[in-house]
């Protein structure tokens, strides 16, 4: 549970610099830190997928398969769950409380939610407890852990303590993700399903960078499925 740990720690010394300091970090540099994080991201997504379609030719063909109808029927899904339209109202909520926020004066329990929904909804937040509980590879959540910390440290100012205390839910969340995605790691390896949710993980964790530096919009709530189809789809291919 490292990288949630450094999560949690990353949003607690944000927050304590945004109350202790005026400085605001400038938008060239804002700017810099965001193209840097994306790229790791396109790095450690393209890792994992690599490491999950490592073999031979033919493994590689099944696998690629394997990657393809996964993203394909967990959208599916996902878009017959309307997740993508869940996130985007906890989204759109989290942006009408920080548009109309005065500093100083929004109620405790607002601040709170805010950012509890902000940190923990995200799409990295599970891909990264799952990368770290399966493959103990907390790097995706150390991207994510600069990408809160730097959060924070606006959010303090605009809700006071309430943003710090965001990292309680953090820890529960990821460190539930992360400890039921350990339990259910020698089942899988077991089986041999890793591979196939290695490498979707991976190229789900790469769409993020997409996100990240802004070269395109992708509905990654809705992929999300494809974490439990890739291993299902492994089991009958077998």
């Amino acid at each position: 549970m490292i990288g949630t740990i450094i999560n949690v720690i990353a949003i607690l010394g944000g927050g304590v610099a945004g109350l202790k300091t005026a400085k605001n970090f400038t938008p060239a540099r804002q700017i810099q830190i965001k193209r840097i994080l994306g790229i790791l991201t396109v790095w450690f997504g393209l890792s994992a997928t690599y490491h999950g379609l490592g073999g031979g030719i033919l493994p590689v063909i099944k696998q690629l398969t394997i990657l393809v109808l996964s993203m394909m029927i967990g959208k599916a899904l996902g878009r017959g769950m309307r997740l993508q339209e869940a996130h985007n109202r906890l989204g759109q909520f989290a942006k009408r409380v920080l548009t109309a926020a005065q500093p100083g004066a929004v109620p405790w329990g607002e601040g709170f939610i805010t950012c509890t929904i902000l940190f923990c909804a995200v799409p990295l937040a599970w891909l990264g407890a799952v990368q770290e509980g399966l493959f103990q590879n907390p790097r995706p959540l150390l991207v994510k852990s600069c990408m809160d910390g730097l959060s924070t440290l606006y959010f303090a100012r605009v809700f006071g303590w309430s943003s710090l205390l965001a990292g309680l839910p953090v820890l529960a969340w990821q460190g539930t993700l992360t400890l039921g995605a350990i339990m259910l790691q020698p089942v899988l390896q077991q089986s041999v399903l890793l591979d196939s949710l290695n490498a979707t993980s991976g190229m789900l964790i790469f769409s993020v960078s997409l996100v990240i530096l802004e070269l395109r919009k992708v509905e990654l709530a809705e992929y999300l499925p494809s974490l439990a189809v890739a291993p299902l789809l492994t089991w009958i291919m077998r």
